[in-house]
C-alpha cells in the first residue's frame, strides 16, 4: 500500500467496540422502568390517575409512581380527562417543552373521543387526544379504573421494551 493512502474493504474489519443494538435494548430498559409521568389532570379521570399513584395501587412498584410537576422533568403525559379546545394550545406546549424520547396516555372515552360531550353542533370539545398529539396508549373507561391505567403503563412498557414484565391476565371463559 502506498504511504498516505488508506485501504478501503472488508477484509480486515474489527468487530465492533460498542454493540448499539445491546445498548439500546439497556437504554430501553431503563426508559420502561423509570417512566415519569406529568401531574397533569384534566377531569374525573384525574382523580382515578391519583389513586393510582396512592399507596393501594402504588405505581412506584413499576417505576411510574414520580408525578413531576413540570414538562422538562417528564417523560409521559397522561392526558385524563376532557379536553377543550380553550385547554388544547396548553397541552400542545406542555407536550412541545418535554424532552425526548416522550410518551402519551390517552386516558378515559373524553380523551380518547370526546366521551358525551360529543354531539352535532357541539364547539367547545376536542374530539380526542389523536387530534392534537401522538398517542401511543389508550385506557377506555369513563372513568378508568386505577388497574386499567397500570395495565396502560405496562402495555407502553411494552411498547418501548418489546417484551413484556408480568404474564397478561386472560379473563376466565364461562
Amino acid at each position: 500500500m502506498e504511504k498516505g493512502s488508506f485501504y478501503v474493504g472488508t477484509e480486515n474489519l474489527q468487530s465492533p467496540i460498542v454493540r448499539f443494538a445491546a445498548l439500546d435494548k439497556l437504554l430501553a430498559l431503563g426508559r420502561a422502568n423509570s417512566l415519569w409521568p406529568m401531574t397533569f389532570g384534566l377531569a374525573c379521570c384525574a382523580i382515578e390517575m391519583m389513586a393510582t399513584g396512592a399507596s393501594r395501587f402504588d405505581l412506584d412498584r413499576f417505576g411510574a409512581g414520580v408525578f413531576r410537576p413540570a414538562p422538562r422533568q417528564s417523560d409521559v403525559m397522561i392526558v385524563a380527562g376532557t379536553i377543550s379546545k380553550k385547554m388544547a394550545p396548553a397541552i400542545a406546549t406542555l407536550y412541545d417543552q418535554m424532552p425526548e424520547p416522550k410518551w402519551v396516555v390517552a386516558m378515559g372515552n373524553c380523551a380518547i373521543s370526546g366521551g358525551p360531550f360529543v354531539f352535532e353542533g357541539q364547539y367547545g370539545i376536542v374530539e380526542g387526544a389523536d387530534k392534537l398529539l401522538p398517542v401511543d396508549v389508550y385506557i377506555p373507561g369513563c372513568p378508568p379504573r386505577p388497574e386499567a391505567l397500570i395495565e396502560g403503563l405496562l402495555k407502553l412498557e411494552e411498547k418501548i421494551t418489546g417484551s413484556r414484565r408480568f404474564p397478561r391476565v386472560e379473563p376466565e371463559k364461562a
